[in-house]
């Protein structure tokens, strides 16, 4: 084992799936917050349009590109050739390292002297990188630039519904626009939730009060300033 920190994330996992959702959910919010603060301005339909498409393409490749750039690739790297170098020069300390882990594990003396032992044996990186830092794998390259893309896409299609809406239905009121934004925040956050195994009922709840929230506040903004 060469490289590996924190566990990469794989595709079509639940915190994969979850986090999409949530990305998806800033998606929903963030363009319609700019579409209703623009409303209350008392803009017009082309520039209601000209915002949500902005608000969209702008939204998306930020947060795909900060997802990218905070990816954990080269702290995981650091990581291994801190641990490489350890094993090199203090391997007894770190056999040391891996008994009292196990130890307070639960194991006793001798079967966890044992174990780190035959751990050791076997591949003495990988065992101190799972036992300290929980590592399975280093992320790779194409999981980092992975992680940005669908970040984006994820929020693009969240985005998407405030903006089709804007497109479609320009003359739409501020009370059915908050109503689209409901629906649609209720659906992903249902995803999330399940993805999660978390609340339904709470996840559902602080995505509306966020969202009508922020929908809300933004209007109110655009009224009052303009």
């Amino acid at each position: 084992m060469s490289e590996a920190v924190a566990p990469a994330r794989r595709w079509w996992d639940a915190a994969t799936l979850r986090s999409w959702a949530v990305d998806a959910n800033d998606g929903i919010i963030a363009t319609a917050g700019v579409l209703e603060g623009f409303a209350g301005a008392g803009a017009a339909d082309h520039v209601l349009i000209t915002a949500a498409a902005v608000a969209t393409v702008a939204g998306a490749l930020s947060l795909g590109g900060t997802k990218w750039a905070a990816a954990e690739r080269e702290a995981q790297l650091l990581i291994v050739e801190s641990e490489q170098e350890r094993l090199a020069t203090h391997p007894d300390d770190e056999i040391a390292e891996l008994v009292a882990h196990y130890e307070a594990k639960g194991l006793d003396p001798e079967l966890a002297r044992r174990v780190a032992a035959e751990l050791s044996a076997k591949d003495p990186l990988g065992a101190q990188l799972e036992s300290e830092f929980g590592i399975d794998d280093v992320m790779t390259v194409g999981e980092t630039i992975g992680i940005g893309v669908g970040a984006g896409i994820a929020f693009l299609i969240g985005a998407f519904i405030p903006f089709l809406l804007t497109v479609f239905v320009p003359h739409l009121e501020y009370w059915g626009i908050l109503a689209a934004v409901v629906v649609s925040l209720v659906a992903v956050s249902l995803i999330a939730a399940r993805a999660g195994h978390l609340s339904v009922r709470r996840t559902i709840v602080r995505s509306l009060i966020v969202g009508v929230g922020t929908t809300l506040i933004s209007y109110l903004v655009g009224l009052f300033l303009f």
